[in-house]
């Protein structure tokens, strides 16, 4: 009996038990498809992710009053100093004021570009006319170069000027959502019409392109005016935050090193005092999340290999009712010339068969709902070809670890106690 031949037995005894062959598909199809659906999601979040934080550039970094805290799954948060330096108490969380932001950028010559932006309220509604847009855009008040220090770009109108900075004149640029939400699509049209926001007119001089949303950052339901008019408006943060944009990258550290050393003149350190403020990359909350994506992978991992192993045990028990049933064929087999090894192969090859079959419909499930989130999310479509490759093999190791004993058992069959058997 021929490999082929052994092949054709096998696949013929599973097309007749189509029933006992579909549950078995199924059961392994499943823990694939926990495997792969929740792996290509995660694909698709971590793609959605980079994308947003991308526009916020490698070359850039924020000095804050103190670290931002990002927490995921209620995870602690850790206050580290530097060793060798003391705390100084009376600039504990000082927030950093307009004349500290100014100063600052007055006095920073390491060639790159200095914005001196403040949090405006959130959650604000515009209204133009009788179209308003949900209550979900937030203010920020920036000056000449908040635009390019932040990733966004001018589509239409003008950017903020000095002129506007320094009057504090309500002049704003809107975000492409804002928009598309007031003036359909004729954007063009809003240059020069008085919005209100939060009940406050405003002139619009510009409108933003789209850069992209996501569950953490809405970067186009944004007001855009000067830090002087929205350090005005009610509900707004109180500390300024200054955004450095160095034109290489490779020159980013010896920026940080230079705005560390002006700012800590500006907050008036002694060389043995700790940093009472905080140097931020753009791209820390892209690392942070991502960080944590893996750890959720790695438990989707342990979740799909723990519904293989009950795959593959399920597997092994319908192999050896099998062997039962199909104990007097085994013994025409053996009667007819067959060795112990042509029977160890046919029953060897109805396990890889049934196991390779649950791979093959568990990924296919598993990519197509995964990239439901990614067509939700609007990313292109994913496709985690590591983890196919891995399924694939995990399920030819569950097929074969499955199916060897019962092939053991089979081919140790005594040919005239098998054809007696009933």
């Amino acid at each position: 009996m021929t490999v082929l031949d052994s092949f054709r037995l096998a696949y013929g005894t599973l097309k007749g038990n189509k029933l006992r062959t579909g549950i078995t598909v199924a059961i392994i199809a499943l823990g694939i498809w926990a495997l792969i659906g929740i792996l290509t999601a995660i694909a698709a979040m971590n793609q959605k992710m980079k994308e947003s934080f991308s526009s916020m550039g490698a070359n850039s970094f924020s000095i804050r009053y103190k670290e931002s805290n990002v927490r995921f799954g209620g995870g602690r948060t850790v206050t580290m100093t530097q060793r060798g330096k003391k705390e100084k108490k009376s600039n504990l969380d000082k927030f950093i004021r307009r004349e500290d932001a100014e100063y600052f950028k007055a006095n920073y010559h390491f060639p790159a570009k200095v914005s001196i932006y403040l949090r405006g309220p959130g959650n604000q509604e515009c209204v133009f006319e009788d179209k308003k847009t949900n209550p979900v855009v937030t203010v920020w008040g920036g000056d000449e170069n908040y635009l390019e220090v932040n990733g966004f770009s001018v589509d239409g109108g003008r950017n903020l000027n000095n002129l506007d900075v320094q009057s504090g004149r309500s002049v704003c640029l809107v975000g492409s959502n804002v928009v598309t939400h007031l003036f359909g699509s004729h954007p063009e049209k809003c240059i020069d019409q008085i919005i209100r926001v939060g009940g406050m007119p405003y002139r619009i001089i510009g409108f933003l392109k789209p850069k992209g949303s996501s569950g953490l950052l809405r970067q186009d339901d944004i007001i855009v005016t000067s830090y002087n008019n929205s350090r005005r408006l009610p509900n707004g943060a109180t500390s300024y935050l200054l955004g450095i944009e160095v034109e290489n990258v490779a020159d980013l550290d010896g920026a940080m090193d230079e705005a560390t050393s002006v700012f800590r003149a500006v907050r008036k350190l002694q060389p043995m005092d700790a940093d009472n403020f905080a140097l931020e990359k753009s791209d820390k909350f892209a690392q942070l999340f991502i960080s944590f994506l893996s750890s959720i992978t790695g438990a989707a991992g342990a979740i799909g290999m723990i519904t293989l192993i009950g795959a593959a045990i399920c597997l092994m028990n319908i192999m050896l009712v099998a062997v039962n049933e199909r104990t007097r064929e085994v013994g025409l087999i053996k009667a007819i010339g067959g060795k112990k090894s042509n029977v160890r192969r046919q029953f060897l090859f109805e396990s890889l068969i049934i196991s390779l079959l649950g791979a093959f419909f568990g990924i296919l499930v598993g990519v197509l709902s995964g990239n439901a989130l990614a067509l939700f999310m609007g990313t292109g479509f994913v496709v985690p070809w590591f983890w196919i490759i891995m399924g694939v093999v995990i399920c030819s190791i569950v097929g074969l670890a499955a199916g060897i004993y019962p092939a053991m058992k089979a081919a140790r069959l005594n040919p005239i106690d098998a054809l007696r058997y009933e």
